[in-house]
């Protein structure tokens, strides 16, 4: 028979949760991050913008990785996840790694670009996340994940993202300098 034990490190961990998640704004999380990564948050907020013509979506999008990288980051700093979790999550830093150097890549040299290479190197990254955090977080978080990466796989985004004369080439000039810079320092 199972116990309904009240385990207050539980509580507190869920709240914690959910507290950030709603404090997950982009000046919030100015004051939890560094300044690279929040010039590659407001840089993607403007690809994101650009891309759908909607504020609030762009926004949407960018709490969303907020949030996932808040509840990951709780869930990480209280030791929940256990060694095999921890060995998911390298095997996930070298996937989503390797779908940074092919942007830069294919944004720094032309006729590079290759949709179905980096569309699957998006969804690798993304099933490797999900594994890692489907037995701590909720299926509403799992959802974000979710939507974050299928928005960033988006045939249309990428191919007009990555084309030489993209209207997005601007800001995927920034991005791709944040990433270089933030993968420098290893922040991601």
């Amino acid at each position: 028979m199972a116990e309904n034990v009240f385990k207050s490190h539980d509580i507190g961990l869920r709240a914690q949760k959910k507290i950030l998640s709603r404090m997950a704004t982009k000046n919030i999380a100015k004051t939890f991050i560094d300044g690279t990564t929040a010039s590659l948050l407001d840089n993607l907020y403007r690809l994101c913008k650009m891309h759908t013509g909607n504020k609030a979506k762009a926004e949407k999008l960018i709490k969303n990785i907020i949030k996932i990288v808040i509840k990951i980051g709780v869930l990480h700093r209280n030791n929940q996840f256990s060694e095999e979790e921890l060995q998911k999550a390298e095997n996930f830093k070298r996937k989503f790694q390797n779908t940074q150097l092919s942007i830069i890549s294919f944004y720094e040299v032309d006729f590079t670009f290759d949709l179905a290479y980096l569309q699957k190197s998006i969804a690798d990254s993304q099933v490797a996340l999900k594994s890692i955090v489907q037995p701590h977080l909720t299926e509403k978080s799992l959802g974000r994940i979710d939507e974050v990466f299928d928005f960033f796989g988006e045939e249309t985004l990428l191919e007009t993202a990555f084309r030489s004369d993209s209207p997005y080439r601007e800001v995927m000039g920034k991005i791709v300098a944040d990433i270089n810079a933030a993968m420098e320092t290893g922040d991601i």
